[in-house]
Parts: C-alpha cells; sequence; structure tokens
C-alpha cells in the first residue's frame, strides 16, 4: 500500500475494488481484533450497517476476521451509525465497526472503527492497523479451538436505539398535532425515523423508506432533499426531515419549504440552549466552511463560535477539548455531546422540534434567526502540477481578508478527493463575492 489505508473518514471507496474488498476487510478485522485485546479476558466487538448490497460481503468479512483473532462479534443488521456508537457503548463492548459511505452513491462503501469510548479511533490507531495488514503482522496470530470467537445478530437493536433516541426528547413533550415528513434516504434511518416520531404523537408522512440494497441516497437523503421539500409544501406539513444513508446528517425545512441545512440548525439549536443556559460558555463549534450567518445570528444572545478543519471529527476533539457540547457542519453533521459522541442526525432534528415546541411556533419563525450570507464556490485545477503550499494559499487568503476588513470570509484549500484547490468567499453582498473568487481563483492558478 502506498497511500494511506485510512482517509478523513474511515476507509471508503467502490465495493469489491480495492481498498474496498472481502480481503481488506478481513485483513482489517484481524489487525483491529488484535489492537482492541488489552488482557486476557473475553473481547466483543459490535458490527452495524446501512442498506448497501455490498454491506452483506464486508459483514460477514469482517465477522470473520474478527472470529480469527478471538473475538466475539454482535451484528446489528441496518442501524444508523449513532445507533452502533450508542448500543457498543450500553452493551459495554471493545469497539464498533459502522460498514457505510454516508451519503455516497449505493455502489460505494466505507468502514468506520470506533473505540470503546463511543468515538472514532485516533489516526495513529488507524496508521498501526494499516501497518499491520501491509507487514502481515498479524499472521502468527491464530487461536485454535474454543478460543475462536463466535458471532450473533442483536435482534433488538433498533428497539433499543429508538427508546434511547426518546430519552433525549424533553421529559413529558410529546409531537401531538405535527405532521412530519420524514425522508429516510432509503437508507439506516428507514424505521428509526418514522418510527420515533410516530410513537413521539406525530403524524408521519415518510418518503424513501423502503431500501432495496441499491437505492440509497438516490436523488434522495439530506444532500438531495427536494423531493422532502416537494412533499412539505404539496402536503402542507409542519416541518421535514432528511437523513443521510447512514443517519448522521440532517437537513430540515419549515411550513414554507424554506430548506435548513446545518448552519441553520446549529443557529436553532445554539439559540435555544443559549436562552435555556445550557450552552457551555455560549460557544458551538463548527468548520472554516460553515457560513458566517452563523456568527450572526448567534451574537445578540452573546453566542460565539469556534471553528475547526473540515471534518466532523475535528469538531468533535474541539468540542471535547474545550469542554463545550453543541457542534457540526453544513452538510448537517450535527454533534451533541451530551447525548453521542458522534453526529446523530434524529437526536439534533428532535432538539430542533423541541426548540420549536416550547416557543410554540412554527419552525419558521425560530429559523429567522439564521440568514445565509451570500457564498461562492470555486475549484481551481492543479492540471498536473503540484499542489500549492498551505504557506501559499494562506497568504492569498490573509490579504484577501484583510481588504474584506470584516465584511465577509474567505477560505482557499487544497482539496482531499480531487486535483483542484477550492475557494470560498462569503460576503454579504454576493456580487462581491463572485468578484473576490474569481480574483483569488486567478492568483491561485498563477502560484
Amino acid at each position: 500500500m502506498t497511500e494511506r489505508l485510512f482517509g478523513t473518514d474511515g476507509i471508503r471507496g467502490r465495493a469489491n475494488l480495492y481498498p474496498m474488498t472481502a480481503e481488506v476487510a478481513l485483513q482489517v478485522g484481524r489487525a483491529a481484533g488484535i489492537l482492541f485485546q488489552q488482557d486476557d479476558r473475553p473481547h466483543v466487538i459490535l458490527i452495524g450497517k446501512d442498506t448497501r448490497r455490498s454491506c452483506y460481503m464486508l459483514e460477514n468479512a469482517l465477522t470473520a476476521g474478527f472470529c480469527s483473532v478471538g473475538i466475539k462479534v454482535l451484528l446489528t443488521g441496518p442501524l444508523p451509525t449513532p445507533g452502533v456508537s450508542y448500543i457498543m457503548r450500553s452493551l459495554r463492548c471493545d469497539g464498533a465497526v459502522m460498514i457505510s459511505a454516508s451519503h455516497n452513491p449505493y455502489e460505494d462503501n466505507g468502514i468506520k472503527i470506533f473505540g470503546r469510548d463511543g468515538y472514532k479511533i485516533p489516526d495513529e490507531l488507524e496508521d498501526r492497523i494499516a501497518k499491520m495488514i501491509q507487514t502481515g503482522e498479524a499472521d502468527g496470530v491464530r487461536p485454535v479451538a474454543d478460543r475462536i470467537g463466535t458471532a450473533r445478530r442483536i435482534d433488538d437493536a433498533v428497539g433499543r436505539y429508538i427508546e434511547y433516541v426518546k430519552a433525549s426528547f424533553p421529559k413529558g413533550m410529546r409531537l401531538d398535532g405535527l405532521r412530519i415528513v420524514v425522508d429516510c434516504a432509503n437508507g439506516a434511518s428507514y424505521k428509526v425515523g418514522p418510527n420515533t416520531l410516530m410513537e413521539l404523537g406525530a403524524e408521519v408522512i415518510p418518503i424513501a423508506n423502503a431500501p432495496n440494497g441499491r437505492n440509497i441516497n438516490d436523488r434522495v437523503g439530506s444532500v438531495y432533499p427536494e423531493e422532502m421539500r416537494a412533499t412539505v409544501i404539496r402536503e402542507k406539513a409542519d416541518v421535514g426531515i432528511s437523513f443521510d444513508g447512514d443517519g448522521d446528517r440532517v437537513v430540515m425545512a419549515d411550513e414554507k419549504g424554506r430548506l435548513l441545512d446545518g448552519n441553520a440548525i446549529l443557529a436553532i439549536l445554539g439559540v435555544d440552549m443559549i436562552e435555556r443556559g445550557v450552552l457551555p460558555q455560549r460557544t458551538l463549534v463548527t468548520t472554516i466552511m460553515a457560513n458566517g450567518g452563523l456568527e450572526q445570528a448567534l451574537a445578540p444572545y452573546g453566542g460565539r463560535v469556534l471553528r475547526t478543519n473540515v471534518g466532523d471529527r475535528y469538531v468533535v476533539e474541539c468540542l471535547r477539548e474545550n469542554g463545550l457540547t453543541l457542534g457540526g457542519e453544513a452538510s448537517g453533521h450535527i454533534v451533541l455531546l451530551e447525548y453521542n459522541p458522534t453526529g446523530d442526525a434524529m437526536i439534533a432534528a428532535l432538539q430542533a422540534l423541541a426548540a420549536m415546541i416550547r416557543r410554540d411556533v412554527p419552525l419558521s419563525v425560530i429559523a429567522g434567526a439564521y440568514q445565509e450570507m451570500p457564498e461562492v464556490h470555486l475549484k481551481v485545477p492543479l492540471n498536473g502540477k503540484h499542489k500549492p503550499s498551505q504557506e501559499q494559499l494562506d497568504a492569498i487568503c490573509k490579504e484577501a481578508e484583510e481588504k474584506l476588513n470584516g465584511a465577509g470570509r474567505v477560505v482557499i484549500r487544497p482539496s482531499g478527493t480531487e486535483p483542484v484547490v477550492r475557494v470560498m468567499v462569503q460576503h454579504e453582498e454576493i456580487r462581491k463575492a463572485e468578484a473576490i473568487g474569481k480574483d483569488l481563483a486567478q492568483k491561485v492558478a498563477a502560484l
């Protein structure tokens, strides 16, 4: 392996092609299983998955790998990523694996590994797993007879997670009288989403809740919320909710059909928590790509925003380091550390609904605190050239922000997935954002 096996969110790729093959999954199970065993007691790993056809292949390969080094495996079947994190902690497992490519099409798949604390394992441990696979270090570990691991399914995993999610909703509060459209993305939330809301009293209009192994994220879900929005308007619903394939992202729509991305949901939750006095330091965490309208929404309430590099793991790290509890990304990853150490779309949606019910107003009213600052996104192709250094990009960015004098934001960064440099400009006037973006793209191309 000449490239790093793990990316920013586990291992990801086209199913049945390297690195997302049964052979690699088996090796990952063996290596991770060895590293998770710290003593001679029996060790347990939980494996969850979304609804992709290739999950069967990878689930069985991972199970074989873990069992071959003496690990006991528990299988949840299709379950949102935050549900896997919760049940792993509830059952005191030594770790967990989620098989999912999140919002990607069904042809792709991925492997995310969690430690026993429910957080994604650090880069150092991922690199250790990759090295063990590369060097064959795990080949000599061959327990025999009754030391070989076993595997069994947990029949009530979905029900366990639904009860946990419901417990996050304020005691005594219900959703009676609300019509809610729920877009399950034909993914891991196809049972959890509708059932949770119905059990809390809502009238639920489910869409994209019939997975067949191939239709996950197929023009539906948080990346494609247009059908959810249209259904809200057509059905005269009060709220719309769209999940992604593994249930850790959420996008909402108010009763007027206005789409609310992660920025808007963070603003709703941040203002609500500040007003209730439960947001530590009146501060939430997001990434450098979040919209400047988020700061503007929180400012009247004394709130502030900390920014990290792109990736929900960096948001979580910042939350933990600073003793904070609310964070997320514009994509809809919303982390509420009080309830779960990973993005949890269902819990985030429930907290937004609770904020609406407390005030006894439509979602559009509480969402009105957030007004998106116009932004422009450009790609500068590298055309075979080496990536510019971060120092060069930072210098261009700093010069631009000095000229903006607080009236906007600029982010310039190399893409982690394409041979391009991404330029983002936010400004209160869209024409100025476009002009600045064009100028910056030319400067980057000249490097």
